[in-house]
C-alpha cells in the first residue's frame, strides 16, 4: 500500500516576513529566497525551499507537504483516501507551481490546516541566498528523512491520533504520558513515515491559541545546536525550553519562540526507526534531562 515517504515542507502564514528573514538567517542559519508570489522561502538544502512563509494574519501553520516518491504511489495513495471517504482534491497547476512540485493533491486536517501530497519537487540545486554560512557542521539532516517534524495540537486527542494513523497512514512510534501535577497529565503520541525519522508528526491535546505547537529542524553537528542557542539568547529571542534530551527520539535540543509565536526546536541526534525491530514504548517523562521551561509557547 502506498504511504507518505517524508514531511517535505511546511507553509506558514505570518504577519512579519522581515522578522522571519532575520530569525532564519541570523539565528538558525537557513538560506532564503524570494518567490514570484512575494513569499519568503527558507532553505535547508538543495530544495528550492523547505519552509514557505506567506503573508497572512494567522501566524500559524497552514499546510504540510508530504512526498509520495512516485506518480504511481501518489495515484494509489489518493485513491485510498477517496475509498475512505476523504474529500481529496487535485490542486491546479498554478498551485503546484507555487509549491515547486509537478503534481499536487490536498485534504483538510481536522485541526485546521491542510495536508498536501506531491511528486516531482522542481527547482532543485537552487542557488539563491547563502545557506548555512554560520553553521559549524554540514547543514541540516533532510534528504529522504524530510525536514524534521511538526506537532499540531489536536482539538480531540483520541480523534487526532486515529486520524493521523488511519487517514494519513502514519506509523506509530511511541507515546509519552507524564504526570505534571497530581491527576494532570501531558500526553503526546508520535508518528513516523516510511523513511523512518523517529517522528515526522506528533500530536497532543492541551490549551493552545496555535494550531502548531512547534516545528523541529535537525542539525548534522551537535555544536550547531549550542551555537544557535547562544545566538538566540544574545539576540533576545525567547527561549521556551533550555538545552535538554528526549528519551524517545534521543534528540538533544532546545526550543525557542519563532516570530509567529509557536516554537522551533533545534536538535541533533534523532533516532531513525527500522520497523523490522521497532516496538513502540510508553514513556513517563517528556525529557530525561534538561529542557527547563522558561515560558509557554505563547504568553
Amino acid at each position: 500500500m502506498a504511504e507518505v515517504q517524508n514531511l517535505a515542507y511546511v507553509v506558514i502564514a505570518a504577519k512579519d516576513l522581515a522578522a522571519w528573514r532575520r530569525f532564519a538567517t541570523d539565528i538558525v542559519g537557513m538560506g532564503t529566497c524570494d518567490t514570484a508570489a512575494g513569499a519568503l522561502g527558507l532553505r535547508l538544502d538543495n530544495h528550492p525551499w523547505r519552509l514557505l512563509i506567506e503573508q497572512g494574519d494567522d501566524d500559524d501553520l497552514t499546510h504540510a507537504g508530504w512526498d509520495l516518491g512516485s506518480d504511481a504511489a501518489l495515484d494509489e495513495f489518493v485513491a485510498g483516501l477517496s475509498a475512505k471517504g476523504v474529500d481529496v482534491r487535485e490542486e491546479p497547476a498554478s498551485v503546484a507551481a507555487v509549491r515547486c512540485v509537478s503534481r499536487l493533491f490536498s485534504i483538510a486536517d481536522p485541526n485546521g490546516f491542510r495536508h498536501e501530497f506531491f511528486v516531482g519537487r522542481t527547482g532543485l540545486q537552487h542557488d539563491g541566498g547563502a545557506l548555512g554560512h554560520m553553521l559549524r557542521g554540514n547543514g541540516f539532516v533532510t534528504d529522504e528523512l524530510g525536514i524534521g517534524h511538526i506537532l499540531p495540537v489536536s482539538k480531540d486527542y483520541a480523534e487526532g491520533v486515529r486520524w493521523y494513523s488511519e487517514v494519513l497512514g502514519l506509523r506509530n512510534s511511541d507515546r509519552i504520558r507524564q504526570e505534571m501535577a497530581p491527576g494532570i497529565f501531558a500526553d503526546a503520541t508520535f508518528f513516523h513515515s516510511a523513511t523512518g525519522r523517529h517522528h515526522s508528526l506528533a500530536t497532543g491535546s492541551f490549551p493552545s491559541p496555535k494550531r502548531l505547537n512547534h516545528l523541529m529542524l535537525e542539525f548534522r553537528d551537535m555544536n550547531d545546536v549550542g551555537l544557535a542557542c547562544d545566538r538566540a539568547k544574545k539576540a533576545g529571542v525567547p527561549i521556551v525550553l533550555e538545552l535538554g534530551h528526549h528519551p524517545n527520539d534521543q534528540m538533544f535540543s532546545f526550543y525557542m519562540r519563532t516570530p509567529s509565536g509557536f516554537g522551533l526546536e533545534l536538535g541533533h541526534g534523532g533516532v531513525v526507526i527500522d520497523d523490522s525491530n521497532w516496538e513502540p514504548q510508553l514513556y513517563d517523562v517528556m525529557s530525561d534531562w534538561g529542557h527547563t521551561r522558561n515560558m509557554t509557547m505563547v504568553d
